[in-house]
């Protein structure tokens, strides 16, 4: 069988995918440093802002998963690209205008966010309809080992870009890498067929069976509570991070860059580490592991603010470092785990229904972060994101994941599937 990396089709797509999710890595950094180094927002300015920049996995994931379902799925990638593009092209043209406010970094962020959840759920939906479902597990691996690298490499990037470029100007260099992967996208050979409009269902019986196919199985609500729950208080963090750096700590927005620069390499090490790990302690005790990790490590980040001169800036690096790593790993592990446990018709549904809920949580959790930090400060916020992060792990080191070694063979959707090639749309 061919390799997919001789496969025209898989390379288009994963090229584009990995510049898709590094330029969304790239602007929820630069967007943050914008609107403190620029407009100078307030905490609950910042908590908006990042509301706004998750809100639309909230408010029409599931949705967005049925319609992706019934729409071309080359298309509407090439769309959600350009959209973005076009959006994130406007700050540094009102930058140099002079004329850029919070209000327009608000509906940036929200354009970009809605387009962001249809480009996630398209093209985790169309990669069955490009490769052989024997590849499909290799197709799926290698797409996750990117998007874990880009969630942590994209703001390590930034951290680097932004030591030479402004950071209004810098999303011009994130616009041009999501025109890119729309040109990458729209390479693809494969023609997406459209389903038979005859075989529709209600949208809301569509919707509905994804999502308590989530919430009913014992192992995926577990994991789906504690991905949840720390993207909840993990946005705390998100939202005060650059005014913790840039104004509690009082440092240059060039050693913000670095701390995030080396805390790439965390999650490097943690999409490299992953598997072995896996291998070595089990699957799913290695996701339990992980999941108390990434609480244990964001606990270094509030730590420094007791800390003076380089040791301030190490600690800073030491939590970026550890925390990136177990996140990553954790979410290579996760994410193979849950698609071994769903039934392959529902795949596209079970990543809407679950992108609804882990990330539905981050608006909340960026309104609760700038609250916060208005009431009782960015250092005693910081604190509370700690407590919540390592309360994420409860629902997984409290199941039976803790205990396996592997997933069961009465669990694994796979291993019952039809291994046929799939069938487009």
């Amino acid at each position: 069988m061919t390799s997919l990396l001789r496969h025209h089709d898989f390379r288009q797509l994963w090229v584009a995918e990995t510049a898709s999710h590094v330029g969304t890595q790239v602007v929820g950094v630069a967007l943050p440093v914008v609107a403190v180094a620029v407009l100078s927002a307030s905490p609950l300015e910042m908590g908006v802002l990042t509301a706004l920049e998750t809100a639309a996995f909230l408010l029409i994931a599931l949705p967005a998963g049925a319609w992706v379902d019934r729409w071309r799925r080359q298309r509407v990638l090439v769309r959600a690209d350009t959209v973005r593009a076009l959006a994130l092209a406007t700050i540094p043209v009102a930058y140099l205008l002079d004329a850029l406010t919070l209000g327009q970094l608000y509906v940036v962020a929200a354009v970009v966010g809605t387009a962001t959840v249809f480009f996630d759920v398209a093209y985790q939906s169309y990669l069955p309809t490009i490769v052989d479902r024997s590849q499909l597990t290799d197709g799926n691996g290698k797409l996750e080992i990117s998007r874990a690298v880009a969630q942590v490499a994209g703001p390590g990037l930034t951290g680097v870009l932004l030591r030479v470029l402004a950071a209004p100007v810098l999303l011009v260099v994130t616009a041009l890498g999501y025109l890119l992967s729309a040109l990458f996208v729209s390479r693809i050979r494969h023609v997406d067929v459209v389903p038979d409009r005859s075989t529709r269902r209600r949208l809301r019986e569509e919707i509905a069976e994804g999502l308590g196919f989530v919430v009913r199985h014992r192992l995926l609500r577990r994991i789906v509570a504690c991905t949840g729950t720390g993207n909840l208080f993990g946005s705390i963090t998100g939202t005060l991070l650059a005014l913790y750096v840039l104004r509690t700590l009082g440092l240059s927005e060039s050693t913000l860059g670095f701390v995030l620069s080396a805390g790439a390499a965390g999650g490097l090490l943690g999409a490299v580490t992953a598997a072995p790990l896996g291998r070595l302690v089990g699957d799913g005790r290695a996701i339990c592991l992980s999941a108390v990790g990434f609480g244990s490590f964001a606990a270094l980040t509030p730590l420094a603010a007791a800390l003076h001169g380089p040791a301030r800036v190490a600690v800073l690096v030491a939590g970026g470092v550890g925390a990136s790593w177990a996140v990553v790993v954790y979410n290579v592990l996760q994410v193979s785990f849950r698609q071994r446990l769903c039934p392959p018709r529902l795949l596209g549904r079970m990543n809407a229904s679950v992108r609804f809920i882990v990330f539905g949580t981050m608006p909340l959790g960026g309104l609760l972060g700038g609250v916060l930090g208005t009431a009782i400060g960015v250092v005693p916020a910081l604190w509370v994101a700690v407590a919540g992060q390592l309360l994420a792990a409860v629902p997984v080191v409290v199941s039976p994941l803790v205990g396996m070694r592997d997933l069961p063979v009465e669990l694994d959707e796979t291993a019952r599937a039809d291994v046929s090639p799939a069938t487009p749309g």
